[in-house]
């Protein structure tokens, strides 16, 4: 299919996405926005995107924006097929606890309703996209469904009520109440809803008693893939030739309980040639320094987020990648970092609890190692297992699954077909469902 054909039979469809993270973000969900956007757009559809400033995962806005953050700022993207965009003003805490969650969420609700709101007054988008979280802004794709008849899809990333209620990070069993009221209101009157796992399906399904469509995150695995020469990358990126690299990278926050990579370092600081790196940013990481200073460890590196341009080659340099998140989560919220690890070839160590969606997929694809979450000595002992083990077979077996089964254009292109195509209707969504699970 050539980029500036027409994915939708017949008239131009006129898409909008209302979210609350969007590129250039490169990580979590603003850069599965972006590409999905993006991607549509270079096949025949006209897009537009009601988005807020880059934040994430540093927890404040990004460059060139800090000046124009304040007030909403509209944008024409550049290319062959340019869309526009509208950033929206938003509180962005420094310390992201549940309370301040709750009211950054409540100022995008706000500032993109104000954006919205004279697009109810132009000409009518046919599909309106809503990504949670934040979950609220499912309200504003239901009003636009309402007000001017668009098909409303419902994308869901991360259960954003049910990690608060078990992570503890909101107590009130009142406000919790609420918000799962609004929750599942927002579920019923979505045309189409869809989510990234299929433990996530299932739950989604008991609360709004409607099918689901199984809609996952994607990798480009052009952009990434294996370079089998990890000694000439690991100097490249200051590490001697002969270190066995373990490596975390993505967003640093409380859900992932990313202090047991310290007290695996601590026990293995010995072990020859073993080096920890942790790269990314977010609320979580002066914790982790402040506790690497209290353990005395010096296996463990703090890196920056890398850029775009030298992230394959980033990845590649690591023996085994972590996928760490603590139990209370580990069906809640699917992991999006595994994909590009997969597509690199990269072998990992991923925590989930016997049962969940994620534990079948690497106990019965021979790509890694999966393990119980929070069980420190199991943790340590698989780390010791991976990097004295000829890992070649799950490598391989990595980079063919990310192939077969989590390409962008697959997983895009298929989305376009079952759901842009179709009326919204129950048979659509079923098609939806049983083309990816087929795969």
């Amino acid at each position: 299919m050539k980029a500036s054909q027409n994915i939708v039979t017949g008239l131009k469809k006129r898409i909008l996405l209302i979210g609350g993270n969007y590129s250039p973000e490169l990580t979590g969900i603003g850069k599965y926005n972006g590409e999905m956007i993006e991607w549509l757009a270079n096949h025949g559809c006209e897009c537009s995107v009601i988005t807020t400033y880059p934040y994430y995962p540093q927890w404040r806005v990004q460059e060139p924006y800090t000046r124009s953050a304040n007030w909403y700022r509209k944008e024409i993207s550049k290319g062959d097929h340019p869309l526009s965009i509208i950033r929206c003003p938003h509180y962005v805490p420094q310390n992201p606890t549940g309370l301040k969650r709750l009211l950054s969420d409540l100022s995008i609700f706000v500032s993109t309703f104000f954006a919205l709101f004279p697009l109810l007054f132009k000409t009518k988008f046919d599909y309106v996209i809503t990504v949670a979280p934040p979950f609220t802004l499912g309200l504003l794709g239901y009003l636009y469904k309402k007000l001017k008849g668009a098909t409303f899809i419902y994308h869901v990333q991360d259960l954003q009520v049910d990690a608060a209620k078990e992570l503890g990070m909101i107590k009130s069993s009142s406000l919790l109440y609420l918000l799962f009221k609004v929750e599942k209101l927002i579920l019923r009157k979505a045309n189409v809803v869809s989510t990234i796992s299929s433990g996530m399906m299932q739950k989604l399904e008991n609360i709004c008693q409607k099918t689901t469509s199984f809609f996952p995150n994607w990798v480009d695995v052009n952009a990434f893939y294996p370079i089998p020469d990890k000694t000439t990358l690991k100097i490249q990126f200051g590490f001697e030739a002969t270190d066995k690299v373990i490596l975390y990278s993505g967003a640093i926050g409380e859900k992932q309980g990313l202090e047991m990579i310290l007290h695996a370092a601590k026990e293995l600081q010995f072990t020859t040639g073993v080096k920890f790196v942790i790269c990314g940013h977010g609320p979580y990481q002066q914790k982790l320094i402040t506790l690497q200073k209290e353990l005395n460890v010096n296996n463990v590196y703090f890196l920056p987020l890398q850029p775009y341009h030298l992230f394959n080659q980033f990845l590649n340099m690591a023996d085994v990648h972590l996928v760490i998140q603590k139990g209370n989560a580990s069906d809640l919220v699917l992991p999006s970092k595994l994909s590009t690890i997969l597509a690199v070839g990269g072998v990992s160590i991923v925590m989930a609890n016997p049962g969940t969606s994620l534990y079948k997929l690497m106990q019965t694809s021979d790509m890694g190692y999966v393990i119980v979450p929070q069980d420190q000595m199991v943790f340590n002992s698989a780390i010791l297992l991976a990097v004295a083990s000829d890992n070649s077979a799950k490598a391989h077996n990595a980079r063919i699954y990310a192939e077969n089964r989590l390409s962008q254009e697959f997983i895009l292109s298929t989305f376009s077909q079952q759901i842009l195509h179709a009326p919204p209707n129950k048979s659509a969504t079923l098609r939806i469902s049983k083309v990816f699970e087929s795969v």
